[in-house]
């Protein structure tokens, strides 16, 4: 297999695959070692201490067939299920595409180049990263959004119980000002009343000291000159 043929485990079904399985005649199926349920952290933990010069440090991209690599260098301890799981995930994670997009060369198991990257692999990377980048704007975009509602809601809860507490008007009437039903407003003033309670005091604002003011007056009382009195002309 070449580079050009994209496995479907690298990332979403919607973008190309970069990281291809193993050929089913290369290694045995399931190992009988391999416990079949195994963890995709667990097999991970394993890669790290069997192959600790790309499995640690930050993600480098992988070799091409790296899954058969593995099973000839390890045989009996995954199944070809756990490594496609485990790389499924892996190749999926989002600090794995930027580090994709920010390399030229694949990496073996001992941490050695091995192969260039195609453009193809690349654009996928780069178009799933911007999509990913799009959909947490537009997620944070709606819950700013809901936020701001919920606010701006408090508040009109807020204004219809000041309101209703100061309002000389008949039920009905005041509730056709306000647009809501009779059968409403109970439950609104219910609501406002509580997120009232739910307010903390507001602090009473503390004005300056007498004496303070009175200590910012000193040094330019201290620096007037005495005035003196004219003194009454002589005559001659």
């Amino acid at each position: 297999m070449n580079e050009t043929t994209p496995e479907p485990t690298e990332l979403p079904t919607h973008a190309p695959a970069d990281v291809p399985t193993a050929a089913p005649a290369a290694t045995p199926d399931a190992a009988p070692d391999a416990a079949p349920d195994a963890a995709p952290t667990d097999v991970g933990a394993q890669l790290k201490a069997l192959f600790p010069a790309l499995f640690t440090g930050g993600h480098k991209p992988l070799k091409l067939r790296i899954q058969a690599d593995i099973q000839e260098r390890a045989p009996g301890q995954f199944t070809k299920a756990q490594l496609s799981a485990f790389f499924r995930r892996y190749t999926g994670n989002t600090g794995y595409l930027i580090a994709l997009t920010k390399a030229k060369t694949r990496f073996d198991l001992d941490g050695q180049e091995a192969g260039e990257l195609s453009e193809e692999h690349l654009a996928a990377a780069r178009e799933e990263l911007a999509r990913r980048r799009n959909l947490k704007n537009e997620r944070i975009a709606a819950e700013r959004e809901q936020e701001n509602l919920l606010v701006q809601q408090r508040r009109n809860r807020a204004g219809l119980l000041w309101d209703f507490e100061r309002t000389t008007l008949t039920l009905k009437n005041f509730c056709t000002l306000k647009g809501v039903t009779e059968e409403e407003l109970p439950g609104l003033l219910e609501i406002a009343r509580k997120e009232r309670a739910e307010m903390p005091p507001r602090e009473e604002r503390q004005d300056r000291r007498p004496d303070q003011r009175r200590d910012a007056r000193a040094p330019r009382a201290e620096q007037q000159r005495p005035r003196h009195k004219p003194q009454p002309r002589t005559p001659r």
